[in-house]
């Protein structure tokens, strides 16, 4: 592997870990109704686990109000009970066709307590792309060490691969910015 595909190829790595974060982000309840907080919740369906996304279609008619549509109507039930099973603090409201969630306004205290999961998973993000950079160091101290790379070449990968690695973490650090004033914004 040349030197500018390694360079890539790290890049592409750390870049995975943020769009990771972004997911986890997208799943912090913040007061408004969104589709990501109950997207992955595993639902019992026909004797295995199955995600709610494959299960039901979902709109937000209110700020505060979503409606998941199942696909399949004898799903209802199993939807409702994987729903009260999660850790979200809301109760579906089943009518037979439709479940509606609608979320309380979140107390200043709980919004604060999200905020401090918000920088946990960022600090994991980071240290992602932190392991992400040290195991390409160590693979080029292993290249060097075999005569396949010379010392100037591993220093100019080193170089591109920190500035790669601070760029990175700053993208970390915005999007942890946002969640957070998104997490407060009452």
């Amino acid at each position: 592997m040349s030197a500018d595909e390694r360079i890539t190829d790290t890049t592409a790595k750390m870049h995975k870990a943020v769009e990771h974060l972004r997911d986890e982000f997208a799943a912090l309840r913040t007061g408004r109704a969104n589709p990501a907080v109950v997207e992955k919740i595993r639902v019992e369906y026909f004797g295995s686990e199955v995600p709610l996304q494959q299960l039901a279609s979902f709109s937000v008619p209110e700020p505060r109000v979503l409606v998941v549509s199942p696909f399949d109507k004898s799903a209802t039930k199993a939807i409702e009970k994987a729903i009260q099973a999660s850790d979200l603090g809301v109760n579906p409201g089943n009518d037979g066709n439709v479940i509606r969630l609608v979320f309380p306004e979140l107390t200043q205290e709980r919004r604060k307590e999200f905020v401090k999961v918000a920088k946990a998973k960022a600090e994991d993000a980071r240290v992602g792309v932190r392991n992400v950079r040290r195991s390409v160091r160590q693979e080029l101290e292993g290249l060097k060490k075999d005569g396949e790379i010379s010392d100037d070449e591993v220093a100019r990968i080193e170089k591109e691969l920190d500035k790669t690695t601070q760029a990175v973490i700053s993208e970390i650090d915005k999007v942890l910015e946002s969640k957070e004033k998104e997490l407060l914004d009452v």
